[in-house]
């Protein structure tokens, strides 16, 4: 996917102070994430579905936020369906949530036989052999149907969902909890495949038995009201992420990360930093090492692009970026806002995932689920 920011971050999140003591012994860097505008943008969200059943996608561990603290946050203000990658993902989900009433956990690659005895687990089916296995395992059970319209990854082909149009009994004794697809291009707003696949949705729904259908994603949900249906599945969003491009996040962000300042030195004009010597000084200059890298999530490509701030001062990311540092011109800071021990915004309130991923050459999704563990979270807690 493109390019989704629009701009420097647009929807704010307060400022949080972080000393020393946040941080676990030997740490030099954090994750921020702000539960309380998690469930502000699932209430956001919610407005703009309408009437329409949301779930929230929390795959690949909330997109490398914390799978448990996330989805207590999103159950604790009425979220009951989610969608995971995995069965894994699944039993660690089902384990995070235990004894709570009414809830669906919806695995996008297919079933397991294992599943069979996890009753809250829903797999989606994305072919006919994954259907007659459920079938097999787990007969009576729901499942939900994975039609492909269009993004020819994971979903019945359209001769295996003209077989199912044309033999109810493949279908015999398996309720359908959900008809979704998936669409390949809803970033970009004017791009011709959306349409298309509305059209070929709604079309190729129409000929299975009646159950609620979604095709929106977070993008998606953007798109109009026509590609709502029944179900909506938002999960980048629920992150921060923008969901539309060139405008405006109506999202809150979610996410900060800060680094340590390890060093400050003082170098002289002609002086090459980093490897590679790709940054050299045209005037003497202050450099910090920040202790963060491409270990920890800040991908390689934002050497001499990326931008960090202390306070609301920008500073430069200036050479390669390295497995453990960064550099940053420190030049045009007071000096004692910049000293070793004190902190930088990798993500702040001035720069969001969006920002950063773009000056990355990459997405947000990659940048947040990319944030390593070796960065450890602080969770502020929501006021449900």
């Amino acid at each position: 996917m493109p390019d989704t920011s629009a701009g420097p971050a647009a929807a704010m999140m307060p400022e949080s102070s972080v000393e020393a003591a946040d941080l676990p012994v030997g740490a030099s860097g954090i994750v921020t994430v702000d539960l309380e505008a998690l469930v502000e943008n699932w209430r956001i969200l919610q407005r703009q579905a309408g009437t329409c059943a949301m779930a929230a996608a929390v795959k690949a561990d909330a997109y490398g936020l914390g799978l448990e603290p996330v989805a207590t946050a999103l159950a604790a203000v009425g979220c009951r369906r989610f969608f995971v990658h995995s069965f894994d993902e699944a039993l660690a989900l089902d384990a995070a949530l235990a004894g709570l009433e009414g809830m669906q956990i919806a695995v996008l690659s297919g079933p397991e036989p294992e599943m069979a005895t996890h009753s809250r687990l829903v797999p989606v089916a994305n072919d006919l052999g994954q259907l007659a296995l459920w079938r097999r395992v787990a007969p009576g059970r729901a499942t939900i149907l994975h039609l492909d319209t269009g993004l020819a990854r994971l979903g019945m082909p359209p001769a295996e969902s003209a077989r199912l149009a044309e033999d109810p009994g493949l279908l015999a004794g398996l309720p359908l909890a959900a008809i979704m697809s998936h669409l390949a291009c809803a970033d970009e707003r004017d791009n011709p495949l959306n349409r298309r696949q509305l059209a070929d949705f709604t079309a190729m729904s129409a000929k299975l038995p009646a159950a609620p259908r979604s095709l929106a994603a977070s993008f998606g949900m953007f798109l109009g009201p026509e590609y709502l249906f029944d179900l909506v599945r938002p999960g980048a969003a629920l992150y921060g992420v923008n969901p539309t491009p060139n405008h405006p996040n109506p999202m809150r962000q979610v996410v900060g990360v800060k680094a340590k300042i390890l060093q400050v030195r003082e170098i002289d004009a002609g002086r090459t930093v980093g490897y590679g010597a790709a940054w050299t000084a045209d005037r003497p200059s202050r450099v910090a090492a920040i202790g963060i890298g491409y270990a920890d999530g800040v991908l390689r490509g934002a050497g001499n692009r990326a931008r960090c701030f202390i306070g609301p001062q920008e500073i430069p990311v200036i050479g390669r970026i390295s497995m453990d540092l960064i550099t940053v011109d420190v030049s045009a800071v007071p000096p004692h806002q910049a000293q070793p021990g004190g902190f930088v915004d990798i993500l702040g309130p001035h720069y969001g995932a969006d920002d950063l991923a773009r000056d990355s050459g990459t997405v947000g999704y990659e940048l947040l689920t990319r944030l390593s563990r070796r960065l450890p979270r602080r969770y502020l807690r929501a006021k449900i």
